[in-house]
């Protein structure tokens, strides 16, 4: 067994760390990395302040191809992609450096992310495993998140064809509505223009 230097053994830890605190699981430390399983745990207590969570993995393909979530997911990917291949970005590096523009494109653009580190993780698997591939839109020319043996021509992005109902849930409408409430408190001019706050 080779023992790892000082500098190595560091670098792992500040690794964990940095998945750690963008909400990575258990399993995912253990695949990602090679310190020991008690030593992740610790770090996992000391940072989080409790126990890792139980529990299975995302298992299915299928719910990267809902509206949003294949919205989020194609973003996130091309994301990491691009850091992977034109940074020249390690796996690891590129995925939590990925992850972390993911959030502050979403912060930028006042969205909810949909997915979580352990939904990224999991979806650049699929796509090692030839399970997804990504498709261009014959509309906007971006590529999103398709099944590995899906149509290729003439398919359209999710972001150019929502659905009829997208956007129209009960937190959207809350959301639409806490927005016009604040529009109706500004003040008005006699102009009939609402004054800027």
């Amino acid at each position: 067994m080779t023992r790892r230097s000082l500098t190595e053994d560091a670098q792992e830890v500040f690794r964990a760390i940095a998945l750690i605190e963008l909400g990575a699981r258990m399993q995912v430390l253990e695949s990602e990395l090679t310190l020991s399983r008690d030593r992740m745990i610790r770090l996992y207590r000391e940072i989080r302040g409790v126990s890792p969570p139980k529990g299975m993995l995302p298992f299915s393909a299928d719910w990267y191809m809902t509206w949003l979530a294949n919205i989020h997911a194609s973003l996130f990917y091309n994301t990491y992609l691009f850091l992977k291949n034109e940074a020249r970005c390690s796996h690891l590096d590129a995925l939590t450096k990925g992850f972390r523009l993911y959030l502050e494109h979403c912060r930028h653009g006042a969205t909810e992310p949909v997915l979580d580190l352990t939904r990224a993780w999991t979806l650049v698997r699929f796509f090692d495993a030839d399970i997804l591939q990504l498709t261009p839109c014959c509309r906007c020319g971006g590529k999103f998140v398709a099944h590995r043996h899906d149509l290729q021509h003439n398919v359209v992005c999710g972001a150019c064809q929502p659905p009829s109902r997208a956007g129209k849930t009960k937190k959207a409408a809350a959301a639409r509505r806490g927005a016009m409430q604040t529009k109706s408190d500004l003040p008005v001019t006699p102009d009939g223009i609402a004054a800027a706050a």
